[in-house]
């Protein structure tokens, strides 16, 4: 007698959002858009992990994917775009004195 693995709904429904979401992540180019569809890709492969009896690597890509990472990029985005406005800042004192 054989075994036939069944797929559950749930798996099948992981199986169909997270290439969704995966496309989404390259498709979107604003980069703050980015950071949060990124996130949702990270939770839907957590959620996935999860499906799959791997609570551990979940909870590992949970925290990595998104709060970790998201943060990460947020501080690199608004520390590029500081010097930025405090140039223009400058050239606007300039400007008035």
């Amino acid at each position: 007698m054989s075994v036939v693995a069944t797929i559950a709904p749930l798996q099948v429904m992981i199986f169909v959002l997270a290439p969704l979401a995966a496309t989404a992540v390259v498709l979107t180019r604003d980069p703050l858009r980015m950071i949060v569809v990124n996130g949702v890709y990270g939770l839907l492969l957590a959620v996935m992990f999860v499906v799959f009896q791997a609570p551990d690597v979940a909870l590992s890509m949970l925290v990595v994917s998104t709060i970790a990472y998201p943060l990460v990029v947020l501080a690199a985005v608004a520390r590029t775009r500081a010097p930025k406005d405090l140039e223009e800042r400058d050239d606007e004192d300039g400007e008035a004195s």
